[in-house]
C-alpha cells in the first residue's frame, strides 16, 4: 500500500509505500472500543474517599427502643440508610479501575484506527514539520497552506520539535506529540491527523 504526501500546498508530492499490516487492515469496532476504553480505564485514578459505617463519628447506643414505638427498627445511627450515616460500598483511593490489554490486542486496534483514518482520508502525511522560530502565526500559516486551519488536528512528529510544540500550544484545537506517546483515544478524538513521513517509519516499528 501507498500513502501520497502532501507539500506545503497540501498537493500531492510522493508516494509513501507502507505495511498493509498496520495502514489496510479491516475495521474492527469491537476491538477499537474495547482498546479506548482500557487506554481510559488506565489513566484512572482513585481519588475519592468515602466513609464506611464503622468510620463515621456515631454513637452505639440504640436510638430507640425495639418495640412498641411505631417506628421500624434501628440499632445504629450509622447505618447506611440513615442520614449521615457510612456508606455501603464506599469509594476508596486503593481502587483498581486498570484493565488489562495484550500487546497483541493493543497493536491490533491501533492499526485498525489507523487504516480506518486512512480510508475516510482524515491521515495526512508530510515530508517535515519544522519551523523557524516558536510563533504561533507561523504554525497557523503552514495549516492554511495545508487547508487544516478550521480542523480539529493531531500532530505526530517522530521527535518534538521545540518550535513547532511551542507554537501550537496557543491553539486550542491542536495537539502535538511524538510517535512514541501517540494513544488510541487521541488517534479516535481529531478529526484529522497530520503525520510526518519519520513518524510514519516509526508506527511501522512500534506496532507493524
Amino acid at each position: 500500500m501507498e500513502l501520497k504526501i502532501v507539500n506545503e500546498q497540501g498537493q500531492e508530492a510522493a508516494k509513501l509505500p507502507v505495511s498493509d499490516t498496520l495502514f489496510a487492515r479491516d475495521y474492527n469496532e469491537a476491538l477499537v472500543h474495547q482498546v479506548v476504553v482500557a487506554y481510559q480505564a488506565n489513566a484512572r485514578l482513585a481519588n475519592r474517599k468515602q466513609k464506611s459505617r464503622a468510620e463515621v463519628a456515631h454513637t452505639t447506643h440504640k436510638p430507640w427502643k425495639q418495640k412498641g414505638t411505631g417506628r421500624a427498627r434501628a440499632g445504629m445511627t450509622s447505618s447506611p440508610i440513615w442520614r449521615g450515616g457510612g456508606r455501603a460500598f464506599p469509594n476508596s483511593p486503593a481502587e483498581n479501575f486498570s484493565q488489562k490489554i495484550n500487546r497483541k490486542m493493543f497493536r491490533a486496534g491501533l492499526a485498525s484506527i489507523l487504516s480506518e483514518l486512512v480510508r475516510q482520508d482524515r491521515l495526512l502525511v508530510v515530508d517535515s514539520l519544522a519551523l523557524d522560530a516558536p510563533k504561533t502565526k507561523l504554525f497557523t500559516q503552514k495549516l492554511k497552506g495545508l487547508g487544516l486551519a478550521d480542523e480539529r488536528l493531531l500532530v505526530v512528529t517522530d521527535e518534538l520539535d521545540e518550535n513547532l510544540y511551542l507554537s501550537s500550544r496557543n491553539l486550542p484545537n491542536v495537539l502535538v506529540l511524538e510517535a512514541q506517546e501517540a494513544d488510541p483515544v487521541s488517534l479516535v478524538r481529531f478529526s484529522r491527523v497530520l503525520v510526518t513521513k519519520n513518524a510514519v517509519a516509526k508506527f511501522e516499528e512500534m506496532w507493524a
